[in-house]
């Protein structure tokens, strides 16, 4: 098991392989669907992002409201493939990667490849474990999209796998 803080370095992302098992720690933001959608019209409208996307990681996630003694709720990840219009231009603006389920296109494989970026998957069904990961969540940005709105989490000992390498591999 490899055990890796969050932002990481670009030597960091080139020493991990496809299938590669990871604990990670640090912060991540969650975006889904529709704060997807926002930031790709900023950027279209070349109007400022409300965080940076300079080696961030975002988790498409959606999380439930935390329960009185968590940080979190239930926060398990969507299918990233809904992700894949977005993922290619956002790594062009230096995000450092994304966690999600299931397999992406071969346009965010090659972003991977051209950005030095990793792919992790988290596992579906898992979203109560995540939950007893994250130490700490705001939300940070499209407070009206409620759980689809963009939170920052402080994670610790968050399991996922290299699903897609900045070398062109995937498990898929």
């Amino acid at each position: 098991m490899i055990e890796l803080t969050l932002p990481l370095t670009k030597e960091q992302v080139k020493s991990l392989r496809a299938g590669d098992s990871v604990l990670l720690s640090g912060t991540i933001l969650t975006a889904r669907d529709c704060a997807h959608k926002r930031l790709i019209s900023l950027i279209n409208e070349n109007k400022e992002l409300p965080f940076s996307l300079k080696d961030a990681f975002i988790y498409y996630a959606g999380p439930c409201p935390a329960k009185p003694d968590m940080a979190s709720g239930s926060c398990g990840p969507t299918t990233s493939a809904r992700m894949d219009s977005f993922a290619p231009t956002l790594l062009d603006l230096n995000l450092g990667g994304m966690i999600g389920k299931g397999e992406m296109c071969e346009e965010v494989r090659q972003a991977l490849i051209k950005n030095c970026a990793v792919y992790f998957a988290a596992i579906g069904g898992a979203g109560a474990l995540y939950a007893k990961c994250i130490k700490n969540s705001e939300c940070i940005a499209f407070e009206d999209l409620l759980s689809e709105a963009v939170y920052k989490l402080e994670i610790k000992d968050f399991p996922v796998v290299v699903a897609m390498d900045c070398h062109g591999e995937s498990i898929y």
